[in-house]
């Protein structure tokens, strides 16, 4: 079984709309639809926005539909030139940018995980490669593999952006991909995220394109996960 989660209703609803034999149950406030898309059984929700939400709503599947990976998919903001509206991003691997204990001596990013520090934590191998032949498998070419920043802020303005290319390399930034690969790295579960770009590094208002471009961007990110589930029952 594989684990989607989306933050908004506009990034799950058209995953679970493509979905068959359904069942649905609300946990800890968050609603769960368990059913196939191709041969290929799932389990898809939404999270709600931040990375507590998402990290409530990763723990509740792992423990209550036991998933062999979770994708976290939806929108992101582009924090680098190479990443514009439209654009699909991978995540090579996730970082939180908030978290912050610099002042007494740690690394920036640095998270403390019951058995290790960590600042970039790694997506499946195995899983990128797959989200990027279901890019190509519809014509998705547009696309940048790399580490996606997460933090509990919507990142506006270019200098802010690009502190966190200059900072951790990052590609785009969003609110809960990092919480997600915290949660998966605790319980040893591959998991990936794969963003959608809806406001960029550009001389144009952030909120006027993320208004503009989010429905785009969400349902470019609807089209490759349904192409990656799919074509995904041979993978576990």
């Amino acid at each position: 079984m594989i684990g989607l989660i989306g933050a908004m209703d506009i990034e799950v609803n058209g995953i679970i709309e493509k979905m068959t034999d359904t069942a649905s149950e609300t946990i800890s406030g968050i609603n769960f639809t368990r059913g196939r898309l191709g041969g290929t059984e799932c389990v898809a929700a939404k999270s709600g926005i931040g990375k507590v939400n998402a990290a409530v709503c990763a723990q509740t599947m792992i423990m209550r539909y036991g998933p062999e990976c979770i994708i976290n998919t939806g929108i992101a903001g582009s924090t680098c030139e190479k990443t514009h509206i439209g654009c699909v991003v991978i995540a090579r691997a996730v970082v939180q940018h908030d978290m912050d204990t610099t002042i007494i001596g740690d690394r920036p990013g640095e998270l403390f995980l019951p058995d290790e520090s960590i600042i970039e934590i790694p997506c499946s191998e195995e899983l990128i490669k797959r989200l990027e032949a279901a890019c190509h498998s519809i014509g998705e070419n547009n696309r940048v593999t790399g580490i996606i920043a997460t933090g509990d802020q919507f990142i506006g303005g270019n200098e802010r952006r690009a502190a966190l290319n200059d900072r951790f390399g990052a590609i785009a930034c969003e609110m809960e991909g990092g919480s997600i690969g915290q949660v998966c790295r605790i319980n040893n579960l591959p998991f990936a995220v794969l963003r959608c770009i809806s406001d960029s590094m550009s001389s144009e208002d952030d909120g006027i394109e993320y208004s503009s471009f989010s429905r785009l961007a969400a349902d470019k990110s609807v089209q490759i996960i349904t192409a990656f589930v799919q074509s995904a029952n041979d993978l576990f």
